[in-house]
């Protein structure tokens, strides 16, 4: 009796505890964020009033590798890989000056015209927010640990407004294979807090269809899981590309034996001409174009390849952002090809594209799962997603756009790995035997 009260009570106190830790936490995580936020906000709109501000690209990324290079090198890149880095490397230690630069350098980048995302820089800053916080508390390892994971959740709820995708995508990311929810409290308290601070402080997601009108008949069941497996895998393919092409340009770029700031300038020069051939809707963060193909626009056969080749080039050569807004644009522009093809409703196929790019890309599959409850409000779509997701994660086979995640278990038995990290997954075929 007197062990089960002991255990009963240690369990209150880490309630208590991190209720108060992680609850903190995560609303100074989501005032971070929706001032981040504010500033992106503001630095698009000045931009955007500028007759082809891209021109001024080469410029801002120039700028960008610069203030990475000189005041905050682990800023470098789309901001979640560096977090994810820290905590299976450096004890989930960040340094507090990488918020700034990181701020500055996203802000830059996105307002001249690179193809990066929000919520990757978000991220980041979110997790150094929480280190910091750690070490004025000295926390040990293993809660500061936690409480970074904390500051992701945090952050990543504040840009979506899903904070229970949050929470799962961030402990979900980390290690392939093995889903610890030792620290699911911690990481649910703060993606809510989160959620609220940035919600009552202006943060309002971009709009998504409302796709509740999508439902299943008897009819229409085997058909609609039959096309969620065949899309599930086109989107898998399309998750292979992506990936490539991302981890190829960066490595193209990493051998070029240059100055950084240099490869800026040549990076940007190159968006540029694309941009003056194919178009500005591949630019920035595309939300408009991205919002008018989720409502039921149909893309164009290629948008979803020019969309990858321009992101790869801003995040390898010096931009600063994120990677999953880009790939929530090169889903739904995919899916949206996809539905045109098959003569689908390109408004449904282009939200499953978003959702099965993003998890076969990052290896989440059960937090776009989750997404689909939280941004469509169907839960006959949430079903086709739970097909098409699973599918295009195995297709995607040991891959990822965080190099640095963990691959602690092949994704099937007749698969082993040699490798535990995503940059160079190295795989070994055997025959189970019977």
């Amino acid at each position: 009796m007197k062990n089960k009260l002991k255990s009963f009570s240690l369990f209150i106190s880490a309630i208590i505890k991190w209720l108060i830790i992680a609850g903190g936490t995560g609303g100074a995580v989501g005032a971070v964020s929706a001032g981040f936020m504010w500033l992106l906000e503001k630095a698009t709109e000045f931009t955007g009033g500028i007759d082809r501000y891209f021109l001024m690209l080469p410029a801002a990324m120039f700028l960008s590798a610069f203030l990475v290079k000189y005041l905050a090198p682990s800023a470098e890149g789309h901001g979640t890989e560096k977090a994810i880095e820290a905590i299976h490397n450096n004890g989930g230690r960040i340094k507090i000056g990488v918020i700034p630069v990181k701020i500055a350098a996203t802000v830059i980048t996105i307002a001249g015209g690179g193809s990066a995302g929000k919520e990757g820089p978000t991220t980041q800053i979110g997790a150094g927010a929480a280190s910091f916080i750690a070490r004025v508390l000295r926390l040990d390892v293993r809660d500061t640990k936690a409480l970074v994971v904390c500051g992701m959740s945090a952050a990543f709820a504040a840009i979506f407004a899903t904070p229970i995708a949050a929470a799962v995508f961030t402990v979900e990311v980390l290690v392939v294979g093995r889903l610890n929810l030792r620290n699911i409290f911690p990481v649910m308290t703060a993606a809510i807090a989160g959620y609220f601070v940035s919600n009552a402080l202006g943060v309002t997601p971009d709009a998504m269809p409302n796709l509740s009108s999508f439902a299943f008949t008897p009819s229409n069941a085997l058909f609609n899981i039959g096309i969620a497996l065949l899309a599930g895998l086109f989107f898998g393919i399309v998750s292979l590309i992506t990936v490539s092409v991302i981890n190829g340009t960066h490595k193209l770029s990493s051998g070029l034996r240059i100055y950084k700031p240099l490869k800026g300038l040549i990076g940007g020069g190159v968006i540029v001409v694309l941009a003056l051939i194919f178009g500005t809707d591949y630019l920035g963060m595309g939300i408009n174009y991205f919002t008018k193909i989720a409502e039921g626009q149909e893309a164009r056969l290629y948008d979803f390849l020019l969309k990858i080749i321009f992101t790869a080039i801003t995040l390898s050569f010096g931009g600063s952002g994120g990677v999953l807004t880009p790939l929530m644009f090169i889903g739904i522009t995919s899916g949206s090809a996809f539905a045109s093809v098959f003569n689908l409703d390109p408004s449904v196929f282009a939200c499953l594209g978003m959702l099965a790019v993003l998890a076969s890309s990052t290896n989440t599959p059960l937090a776009c799962i989750i997404m689909a409850f939280e941004m469509f409000f169907s839960p006959s779509f949430a079903v086709i997603a739970a097909v098409a997701c699973p599918v295009a994660y195995l297709v995607t086979g040991h891959r990822s756009v965080y190099p640095t995640q963990l691959m602690r278990e092949s994704k099937i038995e007749s698969i082993r790995l040699e490798s535990i990290t995503a940059e160079q997954p190295k795989e070994v075929f055997f025959k189970r035997k019977r």
